[in-house]
């Protein structure tokens, strides 16, 4: 879940959503498809709960983009797409941001999984289309299907492999056919999917960067793309959707724009003087330090920590186990014993991030403690090639005097480093042959310098030469799509059910995929039968065992240096905006904000005075 984010994290998200779905004839729309118990909505709701059905259409949010992009195909390894670009494209099932695991009918009326769990069938609305009039037929969605699966990025390839066959039985009902029955998501991964346009990807080459501008249903088109610089997004007033419960209330902006930067300190002030309309904070300092400019004193900006109530993940430094230095599991937990959080923290966080301690943080997938004997039924056949800590020791990570120089910890990182062969020579570390170790920390961004020069020179305490650099993000993006790094800050987001994005992120079949979002070069047949654990659950009591299981796997893998999280988001706007007042457990859904006219009016007198 790496990739085109906005559409695919929500997959993994509506685990099992569709296993209460009713007849694929039903004489009237499907409400909605949930994990456990019922959706929350009732079949004739009217819009989502969170939004303004009644919020102004119009005006124009402006949005900075850090980076570039040379590309408007999202779904492909070749170019870098920009992230707004999924507005162009609808899916089969809509998510409801408030609620967990549940998905409502969107492009399909209606879905149903088959008794023994071998198929799916989505049955379309009549009303669908693209937004050059013509209809979202059966044959739009089994061509997407195929060609993802086979010119996409790697990731489809895995999340789709348990699909044997799709097939059109109309024009507008589709079936997909199943591998097994035990795959539990594949009808909730399916409802997310984006659905393509056949008709005009004729003649084009999907597998190629695109530089025209996509057909899409969504509700946005693309009105320009100043590729490197601007992406216009122009709101489309005839979308077939606006009516409907999921969409009535959303995409109020008549334009979404995003000006790209490549510095993020030059992007800040650009919102600063007004250029910018909305911004996300991600940098504690600026957020502790940065907004007491005027336009804040005077009222004319706002400011928000909004409260996120979802699975965290894991954000770390990523160790490339593909590269020499880092393939001896000793050293990479060396490379953890090393970094002093607290001390991160105080100096240079402002102490507002919490430590992750699981590659599940946030939720009730995280490990704890010992193994339940249920996880032991699922570790105990691979104790053999497991760490002994996996059975016997809860996993902690240090917590230092957060002085900078915590000698007890860096004692414990050289005794794990000369176990692996590595010793002090004249103030170097080196190796049996006298090599030393050294070794590169990327980053695409100079904002990261604050946080990876003081790590590397905590790193240069044990002998250790890391160098600190960074390139322009498409250099960045592409090194990680080959995975040429070392070391490298990642993000692996989580969602509230784990499932086949799972196979991208740790099986040995991704590893030795180009563009896959296996980074680390995670290669284990216990991590894989873990995986297949995870994929497979008949339950959720099952799944939450064998995602523990998994988690306690990774952790003692040592393939990343645990970081840290924050559970707000944290977001500051110019006073024209207006947005729903019910919280959602997204923090912020930017789609169901609007221009509020009277404000924008008051906003722009103030600013002439």
């Amino acid at each position: 879940m790496r990739t085109t984010a906005a559409s695919l994290a929500l997959a993994a998200a509506l685990s099992l959503a569709a296993v209460i779905a009713p007849r694929a004839h039903a004489a009237s729309p499907t409400p909605g498809y949930a994990l456990l118990g019922k959706p929350a909505l009732p079949p004739d709701f009217d819009h989502f709960p969170y939004v303004n059905p009644a919020a102004p259409k119009g005006g124009e949010i402006v949005l900075a983009g850090i980076g570039s992009f040379d590309s408007l195909n999202p779904f492909i390894v070749r170019g870098t797409a920009p992230d707004d670009i999924s507005l162009v494209w609808d899916s089969l099932l809509a998510p409801d941001p408030a609620e967990a695991d549940v998905a409502y009918a969107h492009l399909a009326r209606s879905m149903t999984v088959a008794p023994d769990h071998r198929s799916v069938t989505f049955v379309l609305r009549d009303a669908a289309h693209f937004n050059d009039g013509t209809p979202v037929t059966a044959e739009d969605v089994a061509w997407t299907f195929t060609t993802l699966r086979d010119k996409g990025k790697p990731f489809y390839r895995q999340y789709y492999a348990d699909v044997a066959s799709v097939r059109v039985d109309g024009p507008k009902t589709v079936t997909f056919l199943f591998r097994t029955a035990r795959n539990r998501e594949l009808p909730a991964i399916l409802g997310q999917m984006p659905v393509l346009p056949k008709h005009w990807w004729a003649g084009r080459d999907f597998a190629a960067p695109l530089t025209d501008a996509p057909l899409g249903s969504g509700p946005y088109r693309v009105e320009k793309a100043d590729f490197g610089r601007t992406l216009v997004l122009s709101r489309v007033r005839n979308w077939w959707a606006k009516d409907r419960p999921t969409g009535k209330g959303l995409y109020n902006f008549d334009r979404r724009r995003t000006e790209f930067f490549r510095d993020p300190t030059v992007a800040f002030e650009a919102f600063k003087a007004g250029q910018i309309t909305f911004r996300r904070e991600n940098i504690s300092k600026t957020w502790a330090t940065g907004y007491n400019f005027p336009a804040v004193r005077r009222g004319l900006v706002k400011k928000r920590a909004f409260p996120v109530h979802l699975p965290v993940g894991m954000q770390g430094f990523a160790m490339n186990t593909r590269r020499a230095v880092f393939a001896d599991p000793r050293v990479r937990e060396a490379m953890a014993l090393a970094f002093d959080f607290e001390w991160t923290n105080k100096t240079l966080f402002y102490g507002l991030y919490r430590r992750t301690t699981s590659y599940f943080e946030g939720s009730e997938f995280a490990s704890s403690g010992l193994p339940s004997p249920a996880e032991r039924k699922l570790l105990d056949p691979w104790k053999a090639i497991l760490p002994a800590a996996v059975f016997d020791r809860p996993f902690t990570l240090p917590v230092t005097n957060a002085s900078g120089n915590d000698l007890p910890e860096l004692r414990a990182a050289l005794k794990l480093l000369e176990a692996a062969g590595w010793h002090v020579r004249h103030r170097k570390l080196v190796n049996a042959a006298g090599q030393p170790m050294r070794f590169e920390i990327l980053a695409d961004a100079p904002v990261f310098q604050r946080v990876l020069v003081p790590y590397a020179t905590q790193l240069s305490h044990l002998g250790i030469e890391a160098r600190v650099r960074i390139v322009d993000p498409a250099q960045y993006q592409e090194r990680m799509n080959n995975f040429d790094y070392d070391m490298t800050m990642a993000v692996i987001p989580q969602s509230d059910s784990p499932g086949n994005e799972q196979i991208d992120d740790w099986s040995c079949a991704s590893a030795k995929e180009v563009g896959s979002g296996n980074l680390m070069g995670v290669c284990s047949p216990a991590v894989d039968a873990l995986v297949h654990d995870v994929v497979t659950a008949p339950d959720r009591a099952h799944l939450v065992t064998a995602t523990r299981a998994l988690d306690r796997v990774l952790l003692r893998g040592w393939y990343m240096v645990p970081n840290w999280y924050l559970d707000k988001v944290w977001a500051a706007w110019w006073d024209k905006l207006g947005h729903p007042t019910q919280p959602v457990r997204t923090g912020v859904e930017l789609n169901a904000w609007w221009e509020d006219p009277s404000r924008a009016a008051a906003l722009a007198a103030k600013r002439r005075h």
